[in-house]
């Protein structure tokens, strides 16, 4: 921008450096081709119309001149600030597209990657964690239950074996009383 007014600047000093060395030229041949008077200098009508005509004709040019250097200016002026509306366009699509890349949804909240990992990783810790404390009841109640079994097994065996002690001794009472009972009734 700054380069672009420098450069205008630049090209049109260098064609009013130009038009005024013409124009020098012009003064200076129009006062050494004029008459002296006294302590005048007479022009000639016609050289000073010449001049006159020549000094106008060089102002329109550099006015014209001017005029389209402005208006190229304008021109590109235009040009840079919708370049420049375009970049900001451009880069506020690039950080949305970079804040939705690092972020997503998760359960309907949005959240950024690092937060979703720790919340994953921490699921995942609470879970594992849940799972060894069942593992560990489960082990604890296991081995309970095989002992209450050993236990019992021993205690149906004990039971049994007392059964069969209380038959025996059942049955060894019950000969004694037939015995003792035919004893009696063989006496009487």
């Amino acid at each position: 921008m700054k380069t672009l007014r420098i450069l205008f600047i630049f090209i049109l000093t260098q064609s009013a450096i130009a038009q005024t060395t013409t124009v020098k030229n012009q003064f200076k041949k129009l006062y050494k081709n004029s008459n002296n008077y006294q302590i005048y200098k007479v022009v000639k009508k016609n050289a000073f119309l010449s001049l006159q005509k020549n000094i106008l004709d060089s102002i329109k040019t550099i006015k014209k001149d001017a005029n389209l250097k402005q208006l190229k200016i304008n021109e590109q002026q235009k040009s840079i600030t919708s370049l420049q509306t375009r970049i900001d366009t451009l880069n506020s699509e690039l950080s949305v597209s970079i804040e939705k890349e690092d972020a997503f949804s998760f359960i309907g909240i949005p959240l950024n990657k690092g937060t979703y990992n720790t919340i994953l990783w921490s699921i995942i810790g609470i879970l594992l964690l849940g799972l060894a404390f069942f593992i560990y009841r489960f082990n604890n109640s296991n081995s309970v239950t095989k002992e209450t079994k050993d236990l019992l097994a021993d205690v149906e065996l004990d039971f049994e074996q007392y059964k069969r002690n209380s038959i025996d001794k059942e049955q060894k009472l019950r000969r004694q009383l037939q015995d003792e009972v035919n004893k009696q009734r063989g006496v009487n």
